[in-house]
């Protein structure tokens, strides 16, 4: 049922978004790659020549791990016709982790990424007629910093890898990183390709033409993101941090999600869109060729800001007084003593903006002192030493028609402005419920901050009387897969019971578990599973 479901809904959508392409391409019909889609998300297409096409499908049951499984590797020829041919599936090339093909090294090997089994990182296969070999993993010391959605491909010529994830350096979420080849199977640490590409947003899916030294990558936070569309950066010098500024690539924007590229040829492109950030991906090209309008002139990119410098050392104050005994007769001996003055402090500044549409939005802060609830408007000038010696934790942003975003302390900049992604209460609008915690193993609600957390959720609902939400529940993927939907089952309706309590409608609150299957990071490590472990809220259409 629930793939009938999803295949009416893909279908309905990609008819959708085939029109809403077609009307704005002036008949540069956009296609569905048939055979090669399915109800399930279908992403990271890499071409690797001899008519085939490789790429990663998440929770098909025919996976590997069956229908829990992140993501294996399939393949779909296109005939000499143009016909693409119904998927395969590749177990040679997966495991029951998340995997996903990098491309080619050489003509003979195929890199790809594991984090399945006892295979974490990224392995090269060796070519046989049809088959590809496990020949070795290779080297690349860093890459297991790298969480969230990790993405990435080998740049034309072999040489480099660009890869996509969330790590140390990173300005937000994922950033875009490149690693150069030192030996057969030696790379180096990967490293953030600087301001003018990455943003505070998510950029992703990297593809890079060594020939052109154009960048092809997806992004929800540059100028003209819808979503997240594909954005062409040019390399503009040495280095892998001088790029101009990103040009959307307008000609397969659209109303939907566009995350990854590949090209055929220089004039045939497949990538991957969906309705919206949550939806299911498909494999979509040109139904006939067309002139691809890539932009032929590219602008220098402001320079990113440079690193701060030291800080000047504070003020002294300078004072005489008299060596002991001070109170001897006649003139006593005196010293000099400094004593340094503490430097004046600014207010906190803050930037805050519609998460989607990047625009400012007006906010109040307001933060507990004992049973007392302090407000301020955005003017008021408040200092981080005040909040601070107030022994808060954190401080809540509110926004109309936004759901609330509390701000750990340790989070609030002092030397630049704090930067705040505000969601909208609106249809298909998904958040993570944060500080929500619950008793290892169980559904029990957990802590007084989980508790502070939901009653002032409750609040908000409230006050929104009219909104509708939809409790997802996820575990992380260890144990056994119908223990784990049940278990993200039942943590999803205690937060729903709790709420309840609260006085919110019953009617207004549906729930959903998904155990496992839908990570939103490694799990391989206990760092991921713990962000897998996760209560979402997607407002209902």
């Amino acid at each position: 049922m629930r793939d009938l479901k999803n295949v009416f809904q893909k279908a309905s959508g990609a008819m959708l978004l085939a029109f809403c392409i077609s009307f704005n391409l002036q008949a540069q019909k956009v296609v569905s790659l048939s055979g090669a889609n399915s109800p399930q998300d279908d992403m990271n297409p890499v071409w690797i020549g001899d008519n085939t096409l490789l790429f990663t499908r998440a929770f098909h049951p025919d996976n590997i791990g069956g229908v829990t499984d992140p993501g294996d590797i399939w393949m779909t020829k296109k005939s000499e016709s143009g016909q693409w041919q119904e998927a395969v599936h590749r177990a040679d090339l997966s495991t029951d982790g998340y995997d996903f093909s990098l491309g080619l090294e050489d003509y003979l090997t195929l890199l790809v990424y594991h984090t399945g089994g006892k295979r974490f990182g990224i392995y090269q296969y060796s070519k046989f007629g049809t088959d590809w070999n496990f020949l070795r993993q290779v080297s690349m010391v860093g890459l297991e910093e790298l969480s969230g959605q990790v993405t990435g491909r080998v740049g034309s010529g072999g040489n480099v890898i660009f890869l996509s994830g969330k790590g140390k350096d990173s300005k937000g979420n994922e950033d875009i990183y490149v690693s150069e080849k030192l030996g057969p199977i030696e790379w180096s640490k990967p490293v953030n390709i600087g301001a003018s590409v990455n943003t505070i947003g998510q950029e992703m899916s990297p593809y890079y033409d060594n020939k052109s030294g154009e960048l092809y990558f997806s992004s929800n936070m540059h100028e003209g993101a819808e979503g997240k569309d594909i954005f062409i950066a040019k390399r503009m010098g040495e280095g892998w941090n001088n790029w101009s500024k990103p040009e959307l690539w307008q000609q397969i924007s659209s109303p939907g999600s566009e995350v990854s590229i590949t090209f055929i040829n220089e004039e045939e492109v497949v990538w991957t869109s969906t309705q919206n950030s949550d939806g299911f991906a498909d494999l979509l090209t040109f139904e006939t060729v067309v002139p691809l309008e890539i932009p032929e002139e590219f602008v220098a990119a402001a320079p990113e800001p440079l690193a701060p410098l030291e800080k000047p050392a504070k003020p002294k104050k300078v004072s005489i007084v008299p060596i002991y005994p001070s109170s001897a007769v006649g003139f006593p001996e005196v010293k000099m003593v400094e004593e340094e003055l503490e430097a004046e402090e600014n207010p906190i500044s803050w930037f805050v903006v519609d998460a989607k549409n990047k625009t400012m939005v007006p906010f109040s802060i307001s933060y507990k002192l004992g049973d007392a609830t302090i407000s301020k408007n955005a003017s008021d000038s408040l200092k981080l030493s005040e909040l601070a010696a107030s022994e808060l934790k954190e401080v809540k942003i509110s926004a109309e028609g936004y759901f609330p975003k509390s701000v750990l302390l340790s989070d609030i900049k002092t030397g630049e402005p704090t930067v705040v992604l505000m969601t909208k209460a609106e249809s298909g609008s998904m958040i993570l419920l944060e500080n929500v915690n619950f008793k290892r193993g169980t559904a029990e609600l957990e802590g007084e901050d989980t508790k502070a957390s939901l009653t002032e959720l409750a609040g908000f609902l409230l006050e929104n009387p009219s909104m509708k939400l939809r409790i997802h529940g996820h575990t992380d993927s260890s144990g056994d897969p119908g223990l784990n939907k049940a278990l993200s089952l039942d943590r999803a309706g205690s937060v729903r019971d709790f709420l309840i309590e609260q006085g919110v409608p019953f009617e207004s609150l549906r729930i959903s578990g998904w155990g496992g299957t839908r990570p939103t990071a490694s799990n391989a490590t206990e760092t991921g599973r713990s962000k897998n472990r996760r209560v979402e809220l997607e407002v209902e259409r």
